[in-house]
């Protein structure tokens, strides 16, 4: 059941602004989710209303996440600390279900700086010994990384940092870029770093572009206020200079998929570019 009444009572005790749409809530809505506002729905609807296919989006990017964590936790790569930057509700196949099933000792740090997330999420990111919760904003490195939950990673050896969806959400006034390479120089040599970002594919793809153009827009001038398609390389500049691993930056579909292609990807799945890159 949504959340309304008694519900939003508690959440604006909470500190949850019900007047403004939440990033982590309307994400979740696409997942199926069912802790929402009424303005939550709306963005919802605003965007299904320009591509229906969004929850197909949710997916592709959670089926991404799943792979990718998978593979930095795995035997051949061996990452056993993750740190999840605007990690939003807990859903089904988290980071630290993936990373601790494949290493039950993985250390697992969620960060966001929703309320929701902080009053809905804690009991279940903090389930146990080694997943964390911290409240901060990605913007400002320095302090994120100061938190103390963070510091429980040792950045003295590799850690996986995972942007799963989220600088998308930042804009290019706050020089997402900057903060990027603040976060890149902090990590320490054999690390990863995973970005997931909306795709404005103007020279590649026309329609996609059209499409971006149109669902920034409403993203934009929604009570959510926030959202950026940019270029392969704008994105690609969010690496930070460090190397991308095989295939590069693509597609979400196309970055190590599980199978062979069951049905037609629709135009706007094709509208997010995902990669993994390592620090040497």
């Amino acid at each position: 059941m949504a959340i309304e009444g008694e519900a939003a009572d508690v959440g604006a005790a909470a500190g949850i602004d019900t007047s403004k749409a939440s990033i982590a809530r309307v994400y979740d809505m696409f997942l199926g989710g069912k802790d929402n506002f009424a303005v939550d729905r709306e963005v919802y609807e605003t965007i299904q209303a320009v591509s229906p296919h969004g929850d197909d989006v949710a997916q592709s990017i959670r089926r991404w996440l799943i792979r990718v964590v998978r593979h930095l936790a795995g035997s051949e790569v061996g990452i056993d600390q993750f740190l999840d930057i605007g990690s939003g509700l807990p859903t089904v196949e988290n980071t630290h279900e993936i990373a601790q099933r494949h290493n039950p000792d993985a250390t697992v740090v969620y960060v966001d700086n929703d309320a929701t997330v902080a009053a809905y999420g804690r009991a279940l990111m903090e389930e146990n010994d080694l997943t964390h919760f911290a409240t901060a904003d990605l913007r400002d490195p320095a302090a994120l990384l100061a938190t103390p939950h963070v510091a429980k990673l040792d950045f003295d050896r590799p850690v996986a940092m995972i942007q799963c969806a989220t600088l998308h959400h930042i804009d290019d006034a706050d020089d997402p870029a900057a903060f990027m390479r603040a976060y890149v120089d902090a990590l320490p040599s054999g690390s990863y770093l995973a970005i997931s970002h909306w795709w404005d594919p103007v020279d590649e793809l026309p329609e996609g572009h059209l499409m971006a153009r149109e669902l920034e827009q409403r993203w934009r001038e929604s009570s959510m206020g926030s959202g950026r398609y940019r270029t392969r390389e704008e994105i690609g500049v969010l690496f930070g200079g460090l190397e991308l691993l095989e295939p590069g930056l693509v597609e979400l579909n196309h970055w190590w998929p599980d199978g062979p292609r069951m049905r037609e990807i629709s135009l706007v799945e094709r509208l997010i570019l995902g990669g993994v890159a390592y620090k040497p």
